[in-house]
């Protein structure tokens, strides 16, 4: 297994479930050398993302665990869309929303949680410009979401 591999097989036990057929939408979208993946969770194998907002149910390191997780799961869809992770010259732009409390104003530690992760699978190449968004809810409840935008090799 390569170095890469272990490192996301340390965050997410499997790939993410691939998407149905008949879906709305493509989770990771390639044009002119940029891909755009959908936002991610952090299903992990059969264990289901953390619900809750952050500041109540979910502390914010445990939603920077959860943020990690969706990167993993990102990258994951990314690799199979482009061939491999060798693929990828560099991450552009992440953008972390994290269910927040009223007046929490921690989000940039959780999107600690994603930049960390790049950075550790991807090395320079996982650098990035980002956004960190407190937001009063997010699909299924979850506590935080990853979009992530990337320069490839097509």
């Amino acid at each position: 297994m390569s170095s890469t591999a272990q490192q996301l097989a340390a965050l997410v036990s499997a790939p993410p479930a691939p998407v149905k057929p008949g879906a709305m939408i493509e989770p990771v979208v390639i044009d002119n050398g940029v891909a755009y993946i959908s936002g991610q969770v952090a299903f992990d194998g059969d264990a289901a993302p953390l619900t809750g907002q952050v500041g109540a149910e979910v502390s914010v390191e445990q939603a920077a665990g959860e943020a990690a997780k969706a990167v993993a799961n990102g990258l994951y869809r990314l690799a199979d869309a482009a061939g491999s992770l060798d693929a990828v010259e560099r991450m552009l732009k992440i953008t972390v929303f994290v269910n927040s409390v009223a007046g929490l104003t921690e989000q940039p530690q959780v999107a600690n949680g994603a930049s960390k992760a790049l950075h550790d699978i991807l090395g320079d190449r996982g650098r990035h410009a980002r956004s960190a968004v407190g937001v009063a809810s997010l699909p299924l409840g979850v506590c935080v979401e990853v979009e992530m935008v990337a320069k490839v090799r097509v």
